[in-house]
C-alpha cells in the first residue's frame, strides 16, 4: 500500500496524514446481508488453479472467479525504521513482529471465520524479503492466541497462515511489499524490487516461494512487487531496457515463476510514482497507462493479470502528502473528483486494460484501495468511497481493500484506521460492519456481475520493446541455446504465431486466432528455400510450406540496427492451404487490417506497422539495404490459413 507515507523521493511523515478519530460512526444494517460462507463450502465453490479469458479470471472449469479480496499485512514488517525495533512506538499501525496480524489476540480459526463473515474469497497476503530470511523464532507474546506456532520463525508462521486460508477455502495470492522488514511506502529503501537487494535476490525469492507452495492449488498467485516508485535519483520507468525497467524486470521474474509453476497467476502492478512532485517539475502516477503501448507476453499467455492501487488521498498527479514538506502539489487528489471525474481517470489509467480484444487485455485487479472507517470526519473521503466502489461494481471489478486486520485499543479505536477488522488485546472484535463504509462494501460484495462459464477469446500480444533486450516467450525457444547470437531475438509465446511487425525498432504482434497450433521451431536463415520471386529485387526470408512465422531476430548494432536477420518458422499442425499469398507493404505508412486484432491499440507508436489479416499468418518478410532502407523490414507475405 499504503497510505499515510509517501512513493516518491520525498519524506513523508505519517502523522501529516493522519486522521484524528473522533466518536464511532455506525452504518444502519444493510437491506440484503453478505451470504457468509463456511470454510468447506467456499471450497467446494472453485477449482483451482486460476488462469484467465479475456478480461476475466476463471477456474480450473472455466468458471468466473472474481477476486473478492483483502490484504492480510503484516510480515512485510510495520517497523518506521526510526528507533528499537523492538518498541512498539517505532511501529505503523501496531507492531506485527514480520508475521500477518492478529495472530497474538485471537485463535487463527476465528480469523478464517471472521474473514468469511466479511464475503472474502481470496486475500492478498504481503512479505518482506528480509522476512524470508529471518531464522529466529518469533516472540511468543507475537503469538500469544495461537500456541501452536511457538517455536517457529516468520516464515514458518507464514507457512501455517497460508495453509489455514487454503484450507478454509480461500484463495492466496502472495505479494512481494517490501525489501526489508519496514512500513510502505516513502523513500525508504523499498522503492523498487532491487532495492537493498539485487535483482537476482529478488527473482530468486520468487522462484523459492513458488517450489515451497507448489504443492498448494489454492496459492494461486504471485503479486511480483508492491507501488514501484522514486527514489532519491531514479524513476522506474516501463521499457528502456536499463537497470530501473519495471517492464524488464516483471519479464525475467514471470518466466522464471513460470519455468518452475505454470499453474499461478503474476500479477503485475502498474509504475505507481514518477517525478518531483513540485509544481514546477514533472510528477505523476502512471499506473496502467504505460501498458496501453507496451504489454507483457508471458510464455503461458493466461495467467497475467495487471493491478494498481487507489485511494482517495492520493491522485494521478498528486503524492498523497500534506504540505511543501510532504510533497503536495496543487494537483488534484482522487477525493477531489466529482463521481464522473474519477470514472474518467480511473478508465483511462487502469480500466482500460479490460477492453476486448487488444495486445493489453487482462484482468485489472484494484489490489488496494481503502478509506477510514470509525471516526471519519472527510466528507470528500466519504463520497470517494461511495464513487470509487460504485466504479468497482459498475465494471464488475476484481479488488482487494487495505487492510484486513489491525489491532484495537481498548478505548475501541482501530489502531490502523482503513482496516475492515481489529481486535482487542483481550480478543474482542470490531468490524467494519459497524462503521459507516459497511453499507456500499455489503453492496460491492453482493454486486451483481459476470458467473459461470466465461467463452474463450483470441489473444493478441507483443513482443519487443524498443529497447532492444530480447523477447522470448516461447519456452521452448528459452530452453534452446541461443539460436541467433549478438542479435536481438522475439518469439511468440508456444500457443500463438507472428502476425505483425514493425519497421525499424523490434516490436511485433502475436496472436492466437484461428486455432491452429505449431510444434517443431526451426531458424530460417537464407533464401535457399524461396522458389517464387514475390518482392522482386528485395532480400526475403520465408518459410517452408506447412510453416508460420513464430518470431525474428533483427541486428543490434551498427548499420545493421533493427535490420531483419533470421525468421523463426514453426510447422503447423492444422494443414495449411497451397497459396502464393498476398503482399502487405509498410514502408511509408502503416499497413493493418481494418477491424483486426488489436488495431484499435498501438503496440510500436512512431513506427510504421504491417499486419496480416486475422484469417492469415505471416509466411515472409521482405526487406532491402537499397535506397538507405538499412535492411528493416518493409513488406510481409501473408497466406490464408484456409
Amino acid at each position: 500500500m499504503q497510505r499515510r507515507t509517501l512513493r516518491v523521493a520525498v519524506g513523508l511523515t505519517t502523522a501529516a496524514l493522519a486522521i484524528s478519530v473522533a466518536s464511532p460512526v455506525y452504518a444502519a444494517t444493510p437491506e440484503d446481508p453478505i451470504p457468509v460462507l463456511t470454510g468447506p463450502e467456499l471450497a467446494a465453490s472453485w477449482t483451482a488453479p486460476l488462469s484467465t479469458v479475456g478480461r476475466y479470471i476463471v477456474d480450473a472449469n472455466g468458471d468466473r472467479f472474481k477476486l473478492e479480496s483483502a490484504n492480510w499485512d503484516g510480515a512485510q514488517g510495520h517497523w518506521t525504521g526510526n528507533g528499537d525495533k523492538n518498541d512498539p512506538a517505532n511501529h505503523n499501525s501496531g507492531i506485527s513482529y514480520d508475521i500477518p496480524m492478529g495472530l497474538d489476540r485471537v485463535p487463527m480459526a476465528t480469523l478464517m471465520s471472521d474473514f468469511h463473515a466479511l464475503g472474502l474469497n481470496s486475500i492478498r497476503l504481503s512479505f518482506s524479503n528480509e522476512m524470508l530470511g529471518m531464522t529466529a523464532p518469533v516472540p511468543d507474546v507475537a503469538v500469544d492466541a495461537n500456541p501452536e506456532l511457538l517455536g517457529k520463525t516468520p516464515l514458518e508462521v507464514f507457512d501455517a497462515v497460508v495453509e489455514a486460508l487454503t484450507a478454509d477455502g480461500f484463495a492466496v495470492i502472495l505479494n512481494n511489499h517490501t525489501t526489508t522488514s519496514r512500513w510502505c511506502c516513502g523513500n525508504d529503501g523499498n522503492t523498487k524490487w532491487y532495492s537493498s537487494q539485487t535483482t537476482e535476490k529478488w527473482i530468486s525469492d520468487w522462484v523459492m516461494l513458488t517450489e515451497r507452495y507448489a504443492d498448494n492449488p489454492r496459492v494461486v498467485g504471485m503479486d511480483l512487487r508492491n507501488e514501484v516508485r522514486r527514489d532519491t535519483w531514479n524513476d522506474p520507468n516501463w521499457g528502456w531496457g536499463d537497470g530501473n525497467d519495471l517492464y524488464q524486470a516483471f519479464q525475467k521474474a514471470g518466466i522464471a515463476i513460470q519455468q518452475t509453476n505454470p499453474d499461478v497467476l503474476v500479477i503485475m502492478e502498474g509504475i505507481n510514482w514518477v517525478g518531483i512532485p513540485t509544481d514546477i517539475t514533472h510528477h505523476e502516477r502512471p499506473l496502467l497507462k504505460p501498458v496501453a503501448n507496451l504489454s507483457n507476453a508471458l510464455p503461458y499467455t493466461d495467467k497475467l493479470v495487471y493491478a494498481a492501487h487507489i485511494y482517495g488521498f492520493t491522485g494521478p498527479y498528486h503524492t498523497g502528502g500534506t504540505g511543501l514538506s510532504g510533497g503536495e502539489t496543487h494537483d488534484a487528489r482522487y477525493r477531489d473528483m466529482t463521481a464522473d471525474e474519477l470514472k474518467f481517470s480511473v478508465t483511462h489509467d487502469v480500466q482500460f486494460v479490460n477492453t476486448a480484444g487488444q495486445h493489453y487485455t487482462a484482468p485489472v485487479w484494484f489490489s488496494e484501495f481503502g478509506t477510514t472507517g470509525a471516526g471519519q470526519t472527510n466528507e470528500q473521503e466519504k463520497a470517494w468511497w461511495v464513487n470509487f466502489t460504485d466504479i468497482l461494481i459498475e465494471n464488475d471489478s476484481d479488488f482487494a481493500a487495505w487492510p484486513l486486520v489491525a489491532h484495537a485499543k481498548d478505548d475501541g479505536t482501530f489502531v490502523d484506521s482503513f482496516s475492515l477488522l481489529a481486535y482487542k488485546a483481550d480478543g474482542t472484535k470490531l468490524s467494519i460492519a459497524d462503521d459507516w463504509r459497511y453499507p456500499q462494501w455489503v453492496k460491492l460484495v453482493n454486486a451483481d456481475g459476470k458467473t459461470g462459464q466465461v467463452d474463450s477469446v483470441p489473444r493478441w500480444n507483443m513482443i519487443g520493446s524498443g529497447s532492444f533486450v530480447d523477447s522470448q516467450s516461447s519456452m521452448t525457444m528459452l530452453q534452446r541455446p541461443d539460436w541467433s547470437p549478438g542479435q536481438w531475438k522475439g518469439t511468440c509465446p508456444d500457443t500463438q504465431r507472428l502476425q505483425g511487425i514493425a519497421r525499424s525498432t523490434n516490436r511485433g504482434l502475436c496472436t492466437d486466432i484461428g486455432g491452429i497450433s505449431t510444434s517443431n521451431p526451426r531458424v530460417q536463415s537464407g533464401e535457399g528455400n524461396i522458389t517464387n520471386d514475390w518482392a522482386s529485387g528485395y532480400s526475403k526470408l520465408q518459410c517452408n510450406p506447412g510453416e508460420v512465422a513464430v518470431g525474428y531476430s533483427l541486428g543490434t548494432g551498427g548499420g545493421t540496427k533493427a535490420a531483419m536477420w533470421n525468421l523463426l518458422c514453426a510447422t503447423s499442425t492444422t494443414a495449411l492451404p497451397a497459396s502464393q499469398g498476398r503482399l502487405i507493404w509498410f514502408d511509408q505508412g502503416d499497413n493493418r487490417p481494418a477491424g483486426g486484432g488489436s488495431t484499435a491499440s498501438d503496440w510500436a507508436p512512431g513506427n510504421y506497422k504491417g499486419q496480416c489479416k486475422d484469417t492469415e499468418y505471416i509466411a515472409g518478410v521482405a526487406f532491402t539495404y537499397r535506397w538507405n532502407h538499412g535492411g528493416v523490414p518493409d513488406a510481409l507475405l501473408c497466406k490464408p490459413l484456409r
